[in-house]
Formats: structure tokens, C-alpha cells, sequence
């Protein structure tokens, strides 16, 4: 700190000269260790990065690349994620924290919604070049061909509750494989064995969750129940009712079985419906557990539980690996892929198989 003119105390900014004088390295010392540009001993380098980070040079240096690397976001998004409903709950809690975030951090978003329910690759080409921006981010869409379509752009992006198996391109995603067991396991501790899984044929991350399923009952030493995965036309809630309906006409006792994992909350709401319908109590006759946590599941009858995924973590964890990717200029970096864990939220819908 240092007095101003009126006498009054003034806070200095912490500077590269101060990091070396308190490591007690030349100034060139000092920029070869928090630049990675020479060869230099562990001990020497390790000292230089604590002084940094204890003086807060390294917070101030962090945040001044940010602001000179992300300024302009292009979020390209397919139309049915775009319109804010009852069904698309978990896009938008997405969307809302990204949006959140970058105002947090003056990052202007450019919004690109694709006219189908898939995006072009040459679509978000020409709007990421005609508005200069900085990074892409890519929401749900997460198809192969896309996927190697954008990585040839040589621009910064991430794919946003997505995966990427070849690891082309950076991805944020939540733990759905282990969101899944950790529920799945739970149903078997409390003694269910026959538990159907309600799904529908939808990205990689919902694959995933049929995974986790299987890995549960691995895990515990014991066998996949056969013919207990039931496929919805689509995750809304509509459908998960319309094939709960078909299955109970078919088969009242649902295969034996005495659980329901859903894939997503929305089907588990269709399938408590259908369960309501049909006269089959729950829990006391069948457990039933979602994935995701919408706010529609607390008011459920019963209210459901369900496994719960950070949504509204996922779009700093986006713009965090872009800023990476940004300030690293290295055209080598391999791929990243994050993964944010679940918990397992316990309310009415679940308990142990009736005797």
C-alpha cells in the first residue's frame, strides 16, 4: 500500500517484480516459472508459484486473460430447447445458469437456434464467423458427424450436456453412468430385485444412465433382470404415461416387478400417473425413481425422488474449459471432458418392496 496525495492510503496492485523479490528469484526467474518458457528446478519453480499465489497475482493474472480472451459467446441450440415449457425444464435451468454466468463474467452471448430439431454444422460456421466470436458452445446435440463437422473449425468450444467419445472436442456433462447406479443401488439395499427401466432412445448421456443400471447390479453380484427395459416414444412426460398404460394392460404386475428407475423425471411423472390410473399404489405397491430433480417431481403425488443433476452448474463448468482452452494457445491440447456429480434426493415415491 502507499499514501496518496490527500494522505490517504491507496492498495497496489500486486505485480511480476513483487512475486520475485518475495520468492527471492531475478524477475526473469519469476516469468520463466509462471510462463513454463525455461527449464528450471522443482524447488524453484514451486517456490515462484506460491508466492504468486499467496500475493494473489495468480487470481489477478487469471482474470485479466479471461477478460481479454472469452469476450463474444455464440450458444448454438436446437429449436425444441429453445421454447421455455413444462418438458424442457432441465435446458432451461441450463440455459439460465450459462446466462447467469456470463453476465457475471461481461461474456455477450450471440444465440443460434437451428430451424430443425438438429444443427447444421456449415449454420453454426457462418454465424460463429459473422459475429467474430470468441467460443462456441453446443447444447444437447452431441451426433457424431456434427461433432467431427465443428472440430475441423480450429475455434474453442464445448459441448454442453453432451459427450464425445473420440474425444474431438471438449465436453461438460453430469455423471449420469454413476448418478444412475447410485440410484439403482439404492433400490436393491432396500431389497427390490425386479426393477423395470423406463427410458427412450435419446443422446449418448441417456445411454448412460441405462449403464449405470446395469453397473448397479454388477456391482452388488447380481444378474441384469431380463425384458425389464421399457422405451418411451420420447422423454415427455406424455409418452412415459403412454407406455406405463400399455405395459399395466398388458401385464398388471409389470414383469414382478416391485421398482421403477426412470431415466428422467418427466417419464417418471407420466409413469406415477399411469400407476394412479391403474390403482397401484405408490410405494407401497412399487417404488418409482426419476433422474434430473424438476421442480414439477416435489409436488408430485407422491413427490418424487430422484437422482439430481447440477444444471445450473454446467454452464460455468463450460465457460471455465473455454477460458482454458483460450488462454493455453496450444493446438495440441488433447480434449477435456468434465463430469459434475449427482445426489440422490429422497422423497415419497421409494421404499422397500411390499412383502
Amino acid at each position: 500500500m502507499w499514501r496518496g496525495l490527500n494522505g490517504s492510503v491507496v492498495e497496489r496492485k500486486t505485480n511480476l517484480k513483487d512475486v520475485a523479490r518475495d520468492a527471492g528469484v531475478s524477475l526473469s526467474t519469476a516469468s520463466h516459472a509462471l510462463n513454463g518458457t525455461a527449464s528450471l528446478t522443482v524447488e524453484v519453480r514451486e517456490r515462484v508459484l506460491e508466492s504468486a499465489r499467496r500475493l494473489g497475482y495468480l487470481e489477478t493474472r487469471r482474470k485479466k486473460a479471461t477478460i481479454a480472451t472469452l469476450r463474444v459467446l455464440l450458444l448454438a441450440l436446437t429449436r425444441d430447447a429453445a421454447p421455455q415449457s413444462d418438458v424442457n425444464m432441465v435446458s432451461w435451468t441450463i440455459l439460465n445458469g450459462l446466462r447467469q454466468e456470463c453476465e457475471r463474467r461481461g461474456i455477450r452471448i450471440v444465440p443460434f437456434v437451428s430451424a430443425t430439431a438438429r444443427l447444421d454444422a456449415a449454420q453454426v460456421r457462418d454465424a460463429a464467423e459473422s459475429e467474430k466470436v470468441d467460443g462456441i458452445v453446443i447444447l444437447n446435440d452431441d451426433r457424431p458427424e456434427l461433432i467431427r463437422a465443428l472440430s475441423a473449425l480450429n475455434r474453442s468450444m464445448v459441448i454442453l450436456n453432451g459427450e464425445d467419445p473420440s474425444m474431438l472436442v471438449d465436453t461438460v456433462t453430469v455423471e449420469n453412468r454413476f448418478g444412475a447406479r447410485l440410484g439403482t443401488e439404492h433400490l436393491l439395499s432396500l431389497g427390490h430385485r425386479r426393477i423395470l427401466h423406463l427410458t427412450w432412445q435419446g443422446r449418448t448421456t441417456i445411454r448412460r444412465r441405462y449403464d449405470g443400471y446395469v453397473d448397479a447390479h454388477l456391482v452388488t453380484g447380481l444378474p441384469v433382470p431380463e425384458n425389464m427395459v421399457v422405451v418411451a416414444e420420447s422423454y415427455e412426460p406424455r409418452h412415459g404415461k403412454q407406455v406405463m398404460r400399455a405395459l399395466l394392460k398388458a401385464d398388471r404386475s409389470l414383469r414382478g416387478a416391485t421398482a421403477i428407475f426412470c431415466a428422467a423425471d418427466n417419464l417418471a411423472l407420466g409413469c406415477l400417473e399411469a400407476l394412479a390410473e391403474s390403482g397401484i399404489r405408490v410405494p407401497e405397491e412399487v417404488s418409482v425413481l426419476g433422474f434430473d430433480d424438476i421442480v414439477p417431481g416435489e409436488f408430485s403425488t407422491p413427490p418424487l425422488s430422484t437422482i439430481q443433476m447440477p444444471a445450473d452448474r454446467l454452464g460455468a463448468a463450460a465457460l471455465s474449459l473455454l477460458e482454458q482452452r483460450l488462454i493455453a494457445i496450444d493446438p495440441l491440447r488433447p480434449a477435456h471432458r468434465l463430469e459434475l456429480g449427482c445426489r440422490l434426493i429422497l422423497r415419497g415415491s421409494v421404499a422397500p418392496p411390499p412383502r
